[in-house]
């Protein structure tokens, strides 16, 4: 460890100048990494609904699906509109009433339902198939088209509408999200730590990380808008310990080396080396614990973040030592007192009341667990992009797929809409009444086939080439479902379930594919993901701090004091009523496990030092405590400036959530570590020092310093 600190502080400029070197290739790779906004693409392909996906995709050429509502134009410019719309690019195919006719197929031939349908006074809807995916550049650009056609007149809704506005929104607000989460984390730094110039260090160190990060995320074809919109953010806020636990011991070997910063430096780097690579362990165990969801969108996030903690970890023993020695001048000349006071009088209080602070603990954790396990989630997409209270304050060009998805709603009764497919040598007589049941569950509008046109006074050959085009295709046949039930609501699970059934006693091998379907999976598929995950992490953290401490009941104590924080913190959400989306639980109960944790190891070492020392249990934890505080308050306040900031900022609701969320956990986490974690120290003392290495020298073996407890007078000098 001191070899290769030597090393850093002898090659420090071309450590510098390599690093300046590599922000190059790694701004090339941020700039042309494709960002995926659609959530439903993450879902496994080996189900149902997404083998259907394929299916139109590769069968039909159809792929994202989007209900367009036309006001206040007669039938003569909806048609016009309509070729329009025909010839955007990317357009697969337009439905609409006039579609179902011909000169051959007279207007009374057409049930009154289907032109009810599709009209309703001076509103007109028209469905469009598009031969992109839902999130394809492409689909985005023929939806912008697509309203600049009529632009005040025309709603297009559906899941592309609502990806194109929040590709726009999270394009524009991302940038912003790094300066707030910047400008937050200077704040705090200027004034928890002791120097005026040291937060613009660490954050030029951290910066260089988070582009390296980024940067590299070409190699993985592209990354979701989430990850994008919380990488840099997260590893800001994870990664700052690293940094302050390296100037914390910097600024004590300088006291010892007053003359020899190299050497300093050189000694600071291997002391910390040790505690910033078990701090980074567990964060990056807690992050690839999210890799072990069937849902990928936690191997997207968790593969970005855990490479950013190494690179963090990488750029705090290297970069930022580099820059410390180059800047050590103007560091010393803009030294000041730091605004944290001192702890002695709260490390006393807490040894002395451990008991009180134990039972608080017991009577708090009581409701956090009835909280945590009942906290409130929404599997709504499109709520995730904008919700009650952000929409109030938001542009409403920002959220146009909102007030399609309104207009839909209130001039059709419609809010989704789902797609079988079927066998297309299925006879008519099997498809009309197979029509008729889905027409008769409850929720469902209507259900439009080539048979509700075909069969019956009109014969095969007479049907419109345009509609056999647009609902058949070599082995299978598209039926749309429209529902007035919301995605992910209780209703269209049931009503899917109900239609799945219909269509299996007329083809096995049928599906129902769309959003509501796809989101029906995602709930049933993520509830397991979260299970899976938090056992993962806890293991995984678990099997760390076994490692870095050698003791059989200390990594239960750390990660118990940090689970309870999280139960805290995630218990919130369902006595205050605020619903978090479904990503969250297990995003946040990962993040705030594997990078707050590191409060507890900090402690938890200068704990057994003291142990080992010879003091007493008492003054052992009030040492502990006391020297530990700045450490994990100016960790733990950067990390809530950073997020509280751009959840305060971010107007896409499922950002602005999950950052909130995290600020909070990180406040609870600094809590528990400072107040329960010594109080579970004082209660378990001689467990932990007969199960634990380090904790005894042998040469103090004999009192095991149970008389060695001194006043705290002499702790604090």
């Amino acid at each position: 460890m001191y070899k290769f600190g030597r090393f850093v502080v002898k090659f420090h400029i071309p450590i510098l100048v390599i690093g300046l070197v590599l922000l190059v290739p790694s701004l090339f790779g941020y700039l042309h990494t494709r960002v995926n906004y659609d959530m439903l693409t993450y879902l496994p392909d080996s189900i149902e609904t997404m083998k259907g996906q394929n299916i139109l995709s590769e069968d039909f050429g159809k792929g994202a699906f989007s209900l367009i509502v036309v006001d206040g134009m007669d039938d003569k410019d909806v048609s016009a509109l309509e070729n329009k719309i025909k010839d955007v690019d990317h357009v697969d195919s337009v439905l609409w009433y006039d579609t179902l006719t011909s000169a051959n197929v007279p207007k009374q031939v057409i049930p009154q339902k289907y032109y009810d349908a599709f009209n309703n006074g001076d509103a007109t809807m028209l469905a469009v198939f598009f031969d992109t995916s839902t999130s394809a550049d492409e689909t985005m650009n023929a939806i912008t088209q697509i309203r600049a056609l009529a632009n005040d007149q025309v709603y297009v809704s559906g899941m592309s509408a609502m990806v194109t506005d929040l590709k726009n929104l999270a394009e524009r607000e991302e940038p912003i999200y790094v300066a707030v989460a910047v400008l937050c984390a200077v704040v705090v730094l200027l004034a928890l730590t002791d120097s005026w110039l040291v937060p613009f260090i660490f954050l030029a160190s951290i910066g260089m990380a988070i582009l390296y990060n980024m940067g590299s995320n070409i190699f993985l074809g592209e990354i979701s808008y989430i990850t994008k919109a919380l990488a840099a953010v997260l590893q800001l806020a994870v990664t700052m310990d690293f940094s302050i636990f390296l100037w914390h011991s910097f600024t004590e070997k300088r006291e010892l080396y007053p003359d020899d910063n190299t050497r300093a430096m050189s000694e600071a780097i291997g002391d910390t080396l040790v505690a910033i690579t078990s701090s980074g362990m567990t964060a990056t165990a807690g992050f690839l614990a999210l890799c072990f969801m069937t849902y990928r969108l936690g191997a997207d996030l968790g593969i970005v973040m855990a490479k950013g903690c190494i690179l963090g970890l990488i750029c705090a023993v290297t970069l930022l030592p580099s820059l410390i020695l180059i800047f050590e001048k103007p560091l010393e000349k803009t030294r000041h007192r730091t605004l944290i006071p001192s702890a002695d009088r709260l490390s006393n209080a807490v040894a002395n009341h451990y008991g009180v602070i134990l039972v608080i603990f017991v009577i708090v954790l009581i409701p956090a667990i009835i909280g945590f396990v009942n906290k409130p989630v929404y599997y709504q997409l499109s709520q995730g992009v904008a919700n009650e209270e952000t929409a109030q304050k938001m542009n409403p060009d920002d959220i146009r797929y909102m007030y399609a998805d309104e207009k839909l709603q209130d001039d059709f009764d419609v809010s989704t809409t789902e797609m079988i497919l079927c066998d297309s040598d299925m006879s008519h007589v099997d498809a009309k009444n197979m029509l008729d049941r889905i027409e008769g569950v409850d929720g469902v509008k209507y259900a439009i086939g080539y048979d509700s046109v075909a069969g019956g006074q009109l014969p095969d050959e007479a049907v419109p080439k345009n509609v056999r085009s647009i609902l058949k295709s070599g082995d299978y046949q598209l039926i749309l479902v429209n529902s007035s039930y919301e995605v992910a609501s209780d209703e269209v699970n049931n009503q899917i379930s109900e239609i799945n059934s219909i269509i299996k006693d007329y083809d096995p091998d049928a599906m129902l594919i769309g959003e509501a379907p796809a989101t029906k999976d995602l709930i049933s598929i993520t509830d397991n993901d979260f299970r899976v995950v938090d056992i993962v992490a806890i293991v995984a953290i678990l099997a760390i701090l076994f490692i870095v401490f050698k003791s059989a009941i200390l990594p239960f104590i750390l990660v118990a004091v940090i689970e309870f924080a999280i139960c805290v913190n995630l218990g919130i959400p369902f006595y205050t009523g605020n619903a978090m989306p479904f990503i969250g639980p297990v995003v946040i109960s990962t993040i705030q496990l594997g990078s707050t944790v590191n409060y507890a190891i900090l402690m938890t070492t200068r704990y057994r030092k003291e142990r080992f020392e010879g003091k007493g249990k008492h003054d052992s934890i009030m040492i502990a405590l006391s020297t530990s505080l700045p450490s994990v308050v100016t960790s733990a306040v950067s990390f809530f400036g950073a997020t509280f900031g751009v959840a305060a900022y971010s107007n896409v609701a499922l950002i602005s959530s999950l950052c909130g969320v995290m600020a909070r956990g990180a406040l609870i986490s600094m809590l528990s570590v400072l107040f329960v974690l010594p109080a579970f120290f004082m209660l378990l003392d001689g467990v932990i020092v007969r199960t634990s290495k380090g904790f005894i020298n042998k040469g103090n073996k004999g009192n095991n310093g149970k008389n060695q407890d001194t006043k705290v007078a002499e702790v604090s000098a």
